[in-house]
């Protein structure tokens, strides 16, 4: 039986059936899936009892898992290691975080807008977060199109932001979330890095903006003139009528494409309820200066010149 896709809406968000993610999938699920990811840009898989295995499996099919995490493990243990980003409110031992605990207050930074590793010279493509276990009240994941933001637009602001380049760094947006405790060695690993503000998604030949919490400044533009600007895209990106809100449910799969959605977590008791689920990234073939058509060596000028 072929896969079945039900759009939430025409172009953003659909729900796939008729698969199962704890098999290998023939070609023909692949690349009904692939296209289905490239026209809706966020794909629901749902009733998925997915082992870690199993889901890195199907992460891999999109690309090279990444594998390096952003807090230092040993002033911030995990309970997963490598390819997976613990997506909840657990210590590594499985308990509940503290109110305090340094993992609990850099991950308030996931409520901001954001989209996953543009703080990384070489971003995120994709993420796949799946959910064990989900809460009564709250919890939702919101995602925001930026294709639909851009073709918004006017044409002569399509025009005026097609080359400008800004800094994404995870001290943006973790300052703006109140945390400021990244150690020496984490400052060293995540240094500023230039991506384009307007970028093209090959797949799909649709352009989209390419903004988040962790961008902070453009350069060529005065700081506040640049502040203002990037705070005036994130509130036009995230318009009611760019979103879609997420309710979760235990053992489902969430994917979504990095490239052209931004995305946040919503408030819950997260010091009662245990919101238990796990994160993949992959990444992108290369930064989005250079998929613009930049040398290396110039893009890497803005992130250290």
């Amino acid at each position: 039986m072929a896969i079945t896709i039900s759009p939430i809406t025409p172009n953003f968000v659909a729900e796939i059936f008729d698969v199962d993610l704890t098999k290998p999938l023939i070609a023909t699920d692949i690349d009904a899936i692939k296209a289905a990811f490239w026209k809706y840009s966020v794909l629901i898989f749902t009733q998925q009892n997915l082992n870690q295995d199993q889901q890195l499996a199907f992460a891999s099919l999109f690309g090279p898992v990444e594998r390096e995490r952003t807090l230092d493990p040993k002033a911030t243990p995990s309970r997963f290691n490598g390819a997976f980003s613990d997506i909840s409110n657990l210590t590594s031992e499985g308990k509940i975080w503290a109110g305090d605990s340094r993992q609990r207050m850099y991950k308030a930074g996931n409520k901001l807008w954001h989209t996953d590793s543009s703080f990384k010279y070489l971003p995120a493509l994709a993420s796949f977060l799946y959910a064990d276990t989900t809460v009564p009240v709250g919890g939702h994941t919101e995602f925001a199109d930026q294709r639909a933001a851009y073709d918004a637009l006017s044409e002569k602001e399509k025009k005026e932001y097609s080359d400008l380049i800004i800094e994404h760094w995870i001290v943006h947006s973790r300052k703006r979330s109140g945390f400021s405790d990244f150690n020496e060695d984490e400052k060293k690993r995540l240094p500023p890095v230039p991506q384009m503000l307007i970028r093209l998604i090959p797949e799909s030949q649709r352009k989209s903006l390419y903004v988040a919490s962790h961008a902070g400044r453009i350069f060529g533009k005065a700081q506040t003139e640049g502040r203002a600007l990037i705070d005036r895209l994130l509130a036009h990106v995230t318009q009611r009528q760019f979103v879609y809100t997420h309710r979760w449910r235990p053992q489902e799969l969430v994917m979504w494409d990095n490239r052209c959605t931004m995305h946040r977590g919503t408030d819950y008791d997260d010091l009662r309820w245990i919101r238990d689920m796990r994160r993949v990234t992959v990444s992108d073939c290369a930064n989005t200066c250079e998929q613009a058509g930049m040398s290396r060596e110039k893009s890497l000028h803005y992130s250290f010149g």
